[in-house]
């Protein structure tokens, strides 16, 4: 295994993991308070699964994002 490759290949998958997420949370955020669903002083729980095919990895990361 090329391990310079293998590292290069994961920072691609998760920059665009990192970037799209971001773009969904604040574009589903600002809906949300738009039609008066959130008032924006909240903290939402967050939850991502992680999986891997051909390895059996899932994997939960939780968390939690303050609007306010």
């Amino acid at each position: 295994m090329d391990e310079d490759r293998f590292n290069m290949s994961i920072r691609k998958f998760l920059k665009v993991v990192g970037v799209t997420s971001q773009r969904e949370i604040e574009n589903a955020v600002r809906e949300a308070v738009k039609a008066g669903t959130l008032k924006g002083d909240e903290r939402l729980r967050a939850k991502v699964t992680l999986t891997l095919s051909g390895v059996g990895l899932a994997h939960d990361i939780v968390g939690e994002i303050e609007l306010g």
